[in-house]
């Protein structure tokens, strides 16, 4: 059974919800704050994100472009790399 509770971060309520041993954070919650932005840059620019879209997209994806993706991929987890929802749907083929 999970167990939800809210903080109040800045006046922005990001819901906490636990499940077993696991905690699980609102990335929408996250999103809404004044710093949406900048939340969603970071978490497309991570190198765990970037392998976890990759595997499902070659997954649910049957245009999946496996050559393009694997320059993001290796880009991924570098300080100068940014992968933002207008770069995204730019490499929609690698990524969509």
């Amino acid at each position: 059974m999970s167990k939800t509770k809210k903080l109040n971060i800045e006046g922005t309520e990001i819901t906490i919800v636990s499940q077993q041993k696991d905690d699980y954070i609102s990335l929408t919650d996250m999103a809404k704050s004044q710093l949406q932005d900048v939340v969603i840059i970071k978490w497309l620019s991570l190198k765990k994100t970037i392998e976890y879209l990759g595997k499902w997209e070659a997954l649910y994806n049957p245009n999946f472009n496996y050559t393009e993706f694997g320059t993001i991929r290796n880009e991924a987890g570098s300080n100068n790399f940014v992968l933002s929802v207008k770069n995204r749907n730019t490499a929609k083929t690698a990524i969509t």
